[in-house]
């Protein structure tokens, strides 16, 4: 079975992990735990085009805040850090709120997020040192 994660990391190998948990959360966050619903909810260009009565536009800053909690909910669950899932929220926020109004591609995206990630490791594992 699964040992708990160690985090912050103390080293190489954990940190490693650390990420690989990350990532494995941010693809279930994104894909099949985001759905049809959030996906077009969330896109307030999409929503314009489509002009349908039961998703008006104004359903796009509930969608995207849901989706984004979703990640914020992984990244809190996976570091036990309460200030990480935070970070998360508003960066996972911005960086999509920048690929659904085309300022961004799909790549671009997915990129920025794994790079949040990385970002996360390497301050928790900083601080860790500093401390220790």
């Amino acid at each position: 079975m699964f040992d708990l994660l160690e985090f912050p990391p103390n080293d190489l190998l954990t940190a490693f992990q650390a990420l690989f948990a990350l990532c494995i959360g941010h693809a279930l966050a994104d894909f099949p735990l985001q759905g049809e619903y959030l996906a077009t909810g969330k896109n307030r260009r999409l929503l314009a085009r489509l002009q349908d009565p039961a998703r008006p536009e104004q359903i796009w800053f509930v969608c995207m805040s849901a989706h984004c909690l979703i990640h914020a909910g992984f990244v809190w669950i996976i570091t036990g850090s309460p200030l990480l899932a935070l970070v998360e929220l508003v960066l996972h926020w911005s960086i999509d709120v920048a690929k659904c109004s085309g300022k961004t591609s799909f790549n671009q995206d997915q990129l920025m997020h794994v790079l949040c990630k990385l970002g996360y490791v390497v301050a928790a594992s900083a601080m860790h040192l500093v401390s220790a």
